[in-house]
């Protein structure tokens, strides 16, 4: 279980560090989109709150890869 949930945790945090650094070059490009809609078939989330949201989970992810890795390896 362990295992399983490392490697969930790894898989958000790539994706979710990755949505982050598309909205954050957005950001950059195009400042004038982030207050749209994400997509055309939702009002929300508009791009600056998919971008936090990305920015959150890929931290939370990135604790929980950390908080759960094998601790017997580091300390020998």
């Amino acid at each position: 279980m362990k295992r399983t949930i490392r490697a969930l945790s790894f898989t958000v945090f790539v994706f979710g560090f990755a949505g982050w650094v598309y909205i954050a070059q957005n950001a950059v490009f195009h400042p004038a989109t982030l207050a749209l809609p994400l997509t055309h078939f939702a009002p929300f989330p508009r791009e600056d709150t998919f971008g936090a949201i990305c920015f959150a989970l890929s931290f939370l992810a990135l604790f929980t890869y950390v908080y759960m890795r094998d601790d017997t390896k580091r300390r020998t």
